[in-house]
């Protein structure tokens, strides 16, 4: 939703409430986008990246491992934006705050999965 909303013209999301909740400001910022890849497209790569893996590869022993790694870095991201969105723009997106709430589940359980399979290893 995030992606779309980038690319649009038009003052379209929903979640545009008033000068302090206002996605498009952010979405459409300078801070938006990374060697000219819009952010919200990495983040949708980041999270289809780590469905895959928790679906596709849960079997394997790398894998919680790795899901924490990918998700921490993704949430270190999300923090460094959120201090954007507070700082420099001084206007939220609750789209971005919904993701960092997301991406921080997923690294607390990939890390408690993570902690579990070390336990049971050690036994």
């Amino acid at each position: 939703m995030a992606l779309r909303h980038h690319y649009r013209q038009d003052s379209s999301s929903f979640c545009n409430i008033n000068a302090t909740f206002d996605c498009d400001t952010v979405n459409r910022s300078s801070h938006s986008k990374i060697a000219g890849i819009p952010v919200a497209f990495v983040g949708l790569l980041a999270y289809l990246l780590m469905m895959c893996l928790a679906v596709f590869q849960r079997e394997k022993g790398e894998t919680p491992a790795l899901l924490l790694f990918i998700s921490s870095a993704g949430l270190a991201f999300s923090l460094y934006l959120t201090y954007i969105e507070a700082e420099v723009l001084r206007t939220w997106c609750i789209l971005c705050l919904t993701s960092l709430l997301s991406i921080g589940l997923i690294a607390l359980l990939s890390g408690l999965r993570l902690r579990a399979d070390l336990k049971g290893v050690t036994r």
